[in-house]
């Protein structure tokens, strides 16, 4: 009696690790976006005067941006449409996880309760603005990062990681400020709603920093590229996306 097996394809290091580096940067920046970071700078801007302030998420999700162009120019626009998505979804599970937590009795030992609360207990503006944020800039991302591949061709990595990037991270920010800081707290009448001049600061210095990240993170992805593609040679793979 003969059997038809099917043959499943064992993920590779390389998956693994960019998928584990997305969700690991998601997780963090989901629960550190609540408290707002203020950096001096040796001049000053016209919004931001001579301090920038942002989010405390915006080094980690910055990362995301890093492990998604890396895994869609290795794996293609669907499969890294996929792991969007997905991340997507499992930012509920970290919330219901940290809720949960949040709500279950404490026992008087350990850290209280309160002070647990207002650590890791997101508020739901910063949950509102940064889900709608991921959802839109991240989608827009693969997107654009593919477009950009089929119409200059394969070779020029760093300019659809530098624009796909960039500008993604210039939605995701306007997105994420304007609903954590000035819309959620107006329509919901939770948190304090934010004046103009706030939330444009917060806006500028976040998308500063999310700017330099993405340029100086194009070595790092033709680096992961090249090393990936190089062991794919190696074993015999294909190296196209």
């Amino acid at each position: 009696m003969s059997r038809t097996q099917t043959r499943v394809a064992t993920p590779t290091i390389a998956q693994v690790a960019l998928i584990g580096l997305f969700v690991t940067a998601l997780v963090t920046a989901q629960l550190t976006a609540s408290k707002v970071l203020g950096f001096s700078i040796p001049f000053s801007l016209p919004v931001t005067g001579a301090e920038l302030v942002l989010p405390g998420a915006a080094l980690a999700y910055a990362l995301t941006f890093l492990a998604s162009d890396c895994y869609a120019e290795l794996y293609g626009r669907r499969a890294a449409t996929i792991v969007v998505n997905v991340g997507f979804l499992l930012n509920f599970v970290v919330l219901l996880l940290v809720w949960s937590t949040i709500a279950a009795p404490d026992a008087g030992t350990g850290v209280p309760g309160d002070q647990f609360a207002t650590v890791l207990g997101a508020s739901t503006n910063v949950v509102l603005g940064s889900l709608l944020a991921y959802m839109v800039s991240q989608n827009w991302d693969v997107w654009l990062f593919h477009e950009i591949r089929d119409r200059t061709g394969p070779e020029k990595l760093w300019l659809r990681n530098v624009v796909s990037t960039g500008t993604s991270q210039a939605i995701d920010t306007v997105i994420f400020v304007s609903i954590a800081f000035a819309i959620a707290p107006a329509l919901l009448g939770v948190g304090e709603v934010l004046p103009l001049e706030a939330v444009l600061g917060l806006i500028v210095g976040q998308y500063l920093l999310k700017l330099a990240i993405a340029v100086l993170d194009t070595p790092v992805v033709y680096l992961v590229v090249s090393l990936v593609r190089s062991r794919r040679e190696a074993v015999g793979e294909s190296t196209t996306a």
